[in-house]
């Protein structure tokens, strides 16, 4: 056996006394330099360190992504604090600073809506995840609460990470929420209130026994998060869904409970879907297929279809399906197979993920919260202290006349921000045309406009050209496109178009394309700025219609009546404050557009601490 050379014996040396000494000092020196590197870089500035990151933020702990895509070899642009200022919202939720990420646990309770969210308390970065916590009367205006719960126990020293509350008959609530351990094994775990009679939920306990589910054979130990909301079924048990996958089959479990501390994994998925990828944030949910009401999601019966919903970690985007669920095996199946979760229907084709649904049982309705995040880069979010917001909630309806899709549309408590309106009649915009609107500070709008199309050719009513959004609002075919024009200055030298373009113009039989673009929405190198579209069905006896929500870097775009949408962040340089404009646009070549549109101005949500010192 070679003997082990870092226990031989030292030999005798033979060299002279000041070579001896030279290299000693040289060991010194170098020793020394490479201390004064490593503090130097532990006390670098935070940005610096962000050019060193390898994988995106979040991903290591093979949770979403967290951090936005950027280049550096991209220049920054040159912010001032006025420009991040007005970048931040007037209406929408989004912490007093830092971090934020998906929505959890809504709920009623008491005279208060309760949100709870992703929350990093340090930075305006992804980690270090607690749950923040906030309340309102109207999910409109909201007070910030202290943080409901902290990364504190080895079940999720790692995360307090994305859960759902449910309910219970006798008043309870109970809370299921994934926590990261100290080994990075991804597990369940129940939370209740330390004091149901207070109406503000400040105090949680963290059940003494967590974790209440750990992953079952078969799945990664980090391929097993988020679980929905509890429903019940007629043997009295509870189910509850986690997502997962199986290899490139995005899927979801289903476990039971009488208890919420004991739970059985059902031996069949509730669903899958090949192909694609991790489901994070699932949800489940009834809803009347001939009603206008909202349900419990307990609710079942002949007139109930169920919504699965999952936010696919590949792609990042929130797919849906509706189908029927069988509560005898608890299984589901979609209406539609070829749209079917995850190759089919968005609930926003924009930039939106992580969504989740509650009852509302005050009002008897679904509402559904959004996490929208930013689209700049991680140093600018950490210059200007903040980064994400939730969109303003949506209510969520069947599509009565499609049958095949939901209806989302913003609560009608935005109203109440509404202080005066401006409205034009029949404006007749001609092919090419750009007319502007003369209101004044146009970053805070609700609009709603409606189109009618008047043909200037006899040559037919059907376009040669190849219908989708393509290169952006700036390229012409026939019937489009044309729509309105958000957050642009006087020289149109940054614009967001929102848009419609038509295969022909014949509503019922037309293929009709709804979109966003992007692309001219900033002169900031480093922001994305992307084209947003999707098909979105349209009736004869329909007219083409949009409401958009303006409220700073956000646009919120709902397009016959909520059949389609599409979230969008800007981030522009000039058309801010006073300089920001709102125009309609043509840019067809073979239609005038006659356009009605309503433009209310709305006034500052309070978003702000609640006041403890005051009388609740």
């Amino acid at each position: 056996m070679k003997p082990n050379t870092l226990h031989t014996p030292l030999q005798k040396s033979n060299q002279k006394p000041s070579y001896v000494i030279f290299v000693t000092f040289g060991s010194i020196v170098f020793i020394m330099s490479m201390l004064a590197l490593i503090i130097i870089n532990q006390t670098q500035n935070p940005l610096e360190n962000l050019e060193r990151q390898e994988l995106d933020r979040g991903v290591a702990q093979e949770v979403s992504a967290k951090s936005n895509s950027y280049d550096f070899h991209k220049v920054s642009y040159d912010w001032t604090d006025a420009m991040f200022s007005w970048q931040r919202t007037a209406f929408h939720f989004q912490p007093q600073k830092n971090w934020m990420n998906d929505p959890n646990g809504p709920l009623f309770h008491l005279g208060w809506y309760h949100l709870f969210y992703q929350y990093n308390p340090d930075s305006a970065i992804w980690g270090n995840i607690t749950w923040g916590h906030a309340v309102s009367k109207d999910m409109i205006h909201w007070f910030y609460l202290p943080i409901a719960m902290k990364p504190d126990k080895w079940f999720d020293i790692n995360g307090v990470w994305t859960g759902s509350a449910t309910l219970l008959p006798n008043g309870e609530i109970i809370i299921l929420y994934t926590g990261d351990t100290n080994n990075y094994v991804q597990v369940q775990n129940l939370a209740y209130p330390a004091n149901l009679s207070d109406p503000l939920l400040l105090d949680w306990v963290k059940y003494a026994d967590n974790p209440v589910i750990e992953p079952p054979p078969g799945i990664r130990l980090k391929n097993f998060r988020d679980p929905t909301t509890a429903w019940i079924g007629p043997d009295n048990k509870w189910r509850v869904l986690i997502g997962s996958k199986k290899e490139k089959t995005g899927l979801s479990l289903v476990y039971k409970t009488t208890n919420f501390t004991y739970f059985e994994l059902n031996e069949n998925y509730l669903h899958t879907v090949p192909g694609t990828g991790m489901w994070e944030c699932v949800d489940f949910y009834p809803i009347l297929i001939n009603g206008s009401n909202g349900l419990d999601t307990s609710v079942d019966g002949l007139e109930v279809k169920h919504v699965l919903k999952a936010s696919l970690d590949d792609t990042k985007v929130d797919c849906y399906a509706i189908g029927t669920y069988f509560i005898e095996n608890d299984t589901w199946v979609p209406d539609n197979p070829n749209e079917d979760v995850g190759i089919g229907l968005l609930l926003d084709y924009g930039r939106y993920y992580a969504s989740k649904t509650f009852y509302d049982q005050v009002k008897k309705r679904r509402i559904l919260y959004g996490w929208i995040n930013e689209t700049d880069t991680e140093s600018d979010d950490l210059k200007k202290g903040w980064a994400s917001l939730q969109t303003i909630p949506r209510t969520v309806l069947f599509d009565k006349k499609t049958r095949s899709n939901l209806v989302l549309w913003p609560i009608e408590e935005i109203e109440s921000l509404r202080i005066s309106s401006d409205e034009y009649e029949g404006v007749v915009i001609t092919p090419g045309s750009v007319v502007p609107l003369n209101i004044s500070q146009a970053s805070q709008l609700d609009i709603f406009a409606e189109f009618e199309i008047e043909s200037l050719t006899s040559e037919g009513n059907i376009s040669n050209d190849d219908i989708d959004c393509g290169r952006g609002a700036l390229e012409r075919s026939a019937f489009g496109p044309f729509g309105i024009i958000a957050i642009a200055d006087d020289t149109l030298s940054e614009q967001t178009p929102i848009y419609f373009s038509l295969s022909n113009t014949s509503l019922g039989f037309s293929t009709t394309f709804f979109c966003v673009d992007e692309t001219r929405s900033s002169k900031a190198s480093e922001v994305e700025k992307p084209i947003y579209g999707t098909k979105v069905p349209v009736f004869s006896d329909e007219k083409l219609s949009m409401r958009v929500l303006v409220d700073h870097s956000i646009i919120e775009s709902f397009a016959q009546r909520g059949r389609r949408v599409i979230s969008s962040r800007v981030y522009p340089t000039e058309a801010i404050y006073g300089a920001t404009r709102l125009f309609l646009f043509n840019n067809a070549t073979n239609i005038n557009i006659k356009v009605s549109i309503k433009i209310w101005h709305l006034n500052n949500a309070f978003i702000g601490p609640f006041p403890f010192d005051q009388t609740q």
